[in-house]
């Protein structure tokens, strides 16, 4: 009798199997299961948290639907197993030697899902929407790297999101722009990000979340991401906070008119269709997306937003000193070694200190005396690792916290200067990116699927995790930085406060005096000359400048 039951158990659970995998009801109650706008989703307890991955908030842009906004997904009947990542977002393979490689996953124009971990019982919980890097080209919200089990242990509910990347994401043309009811094209990768908003709103409250207290959350290209999303009047209302990891404000094409030393973005998607034969919308439309990517990279195409007038109103620092950017609490900041994975944003450095100190007379003119204290011939690699990074990531980071303190909210900045054994022994101590381990709370534990990463795994690393994915998660629920038996996190204010992470936290005043300023300038002074600003280390063109 026994045996006999047994069968008919597992014979229950084989039937609950195949009907969740069909997409046909639950045969059990076991597996957590939510109801959302368009069915009812079933996904997995994982170490008592509720896991449900591969939900689309976005029908699939595929045939017609590839460039072009968002539409809402398709309602479903039955339960539909949500225990599996969706496809990647078609992007190219990753270099296998770099840090960032993962072994490649499936791929398909199909991919606009979403993933959740939620804690078991949560109710009206705070919310973080997770926003992967990747220079808009690559990335996967499957990355065994943004796993959110953290978060969930601490009450958040935890999403994150793939978008579509490189020219499906991010290609305008005049015939794109033709069929829009604006008038516009490219940004569709941004406009997929906000489709996500708005379905956590619609939805995120069936899985425990309050949808009143979202947190917007990205690294790299993610936290790009975040800061167009700022910046964008279609976000504006779809998040209270934004956690902000490594952003930069670089200058951006516009649509229809060369700016800053760029072509338009529609010329730019007409060059690419010209390279690829396509006559017209329709047949560019046909060209096998893995085809499309590979004329991307061919014609080096920039994944990046565009200037159109609606998604994107202006260039960041323009929305930004209007103060029309959205009004909520941020926290922000950067690595002190970012560029070490990125050396090839940074020149060479002259053969001695005289040649460097004239080679930066010939690029900053009358600025060359503030760069030279900032960045002293003394150490000639480490100044232009430093200048580079600055120009891209600490001057933008900064001034995203100073525009957000001057319109009067919290706003707190960091500085990761962390250096663990796996790193120094590579000499990339602090590297682009470094933090994300420490931020997520799962530094010190092995981690597959990332062969090149060198994993932090002492315990002094896991005990700075555990501070940082509190300092993290304590702002997502209340607005404020905070973890037990660490130091206060004061708001940036006018004490310029900030944190250090490196062997612990470290609260402290002042980051890289003379740095904002000096960058700042440069900006300002290639910005009012019509150049473009990114690393800034080309030389300063316009007479004005120099004089």
């Amino acid at each position: 009798m026994t045996d006999i039951a047994a069968l008919r158990r597992l014979f229950a659970l084989a039937l609950c199997l195949v009907a969740v995998a069909a997409g046909g009801p639950l045969l059990a109650a076991d597996p957590p299961a939510a109801t959302i706008s368009e069915g009812r989703v079933a996904g997995a307890r994982e170490d008592g948290l509720r896991v449900f991955r591969g939900i689309p908030y976005a029908a699939p842009p595929v045939g017609e639907r590839r460039w072009r906004p968002p539409a809402p997904p398709a309602k479903w009947t039955g339960v539909r197993d949500a225990r599996a990542f969706g496809a990647d977002c078609v992007q190219p393979a990753f270099p296998a030697a770099s840090v960032y490689f993962e072994p490649p996953r499936p791929m398909s124009e199909d991919c606009l899902t979403l993933n959740i971990w939620a804690p078991e019982r949560a109710g009206r919980a705070p919310v973080i929407v997770w926003i992967h890097g990747g220079a808009l080209q690559y990335g996967s919200s499957a990355s065994p790297m943004y796993d959110g089990a953290g978060f969930a242990r601490r009450g958040i509910v935890f999403v994150s999101i793939n978008y579509r990347l490189g020219v499906l994401g991010w290609l305008a043309h005049p015939a794109l722009s033709g069929e829009s009811a604006e008038g516009v094209s490219g940004n569709y990768g941004l406009l997929d990000q906000i489709a996500a908003l708005e379905w956590v709103r619609r939805n995120i409250g069936a899985f425990g979340g309050d949808p009143a207290n979202v947190t917007v959350m990205g690294e790299s290209a993610g936290a790009l991401s975040a800061t167009y999303l700022l910046a964008s009047p279609r976000a504006k209302g779809l998040f209270a906070k934004a956690i902000v990891q490594s952003t930069n404000m670089r200058a951006v094409p516009h649509l229809r008119d060369p700016a800053f030393g760029m072509n338009s973005a529609e010329a730019t998607g007409t060059a690419l269709a010209q390279s690829l034969g396509a006559s017209d919308l329709a047949a560019l439309r046909r060209v096998d997306a893995k085809a499309l990517v590979a004329a991307g990279m061919r014609a080096r195409f920039i994944a990046q937003p565009v200037i159109d007038g609606a998604v994107v109103p202006g260039q960041l620092v323009d929305i930004f000193d209007r103060g029309e950017q959205a009004k909520v609490p941020v926290l922000a900041g950067f690595n002190s070694g970012e560029v070490r994975t990125q050396r090839a944003l940074v020149p060479p450095a002259p053969a001695d200190a005289a040649a460097y100190q004239a080679e930066i007379v010939q690029r900053y003119g009358d600025l060359a005396p503030a760069f030279l204290r900032i960045y002293p011939a003394s150490d000639r690699e480490e100044s232009l690792l430093a200048a580079t990074r600055d120009a891209v990531y600490g001057w933008a980071t900064e001034r995203l916290v100073r525009q957000q303190a001057r319109a009067g909210q919290p706003a707190y900045l960091y500085l990761f200067d962390h250096c663990y054994s796996a790193a120094r022994a590579r000499g990339l101590c602090a590297f682009h990116a470094s933090e994300l381990p420490f931020a997520f709370g799962i530094a010190g534990r092995p981690l597959g699927g990332m062969p090149n990463w060198p994993m932090p795994a002492g315990e002094a690393d896991r005990a700075l995790a555990r501070q940082m994915i509190d300092y993290w998660a304590s702002f997502a629920a209340r607005g404020t930085p905070s973890s037990e038996g660490a130091p206060a996190w004061l708001a940036y204010g006018d004490a310029e406060n900030f944190m250090v992470f490196g062997a612990g936290p470290v609260a402290r005043r002042g980051l890289f005096p003379g740095m904002f300023e000096f960058q700042e300038e440069v900006m300002q002074r290639r910005r009012g000359a019509g150049e473009q600003w990114f690393t800034n280390m080309s030389p300063l063109r316009h007479q004005r400048l120099v004089d």
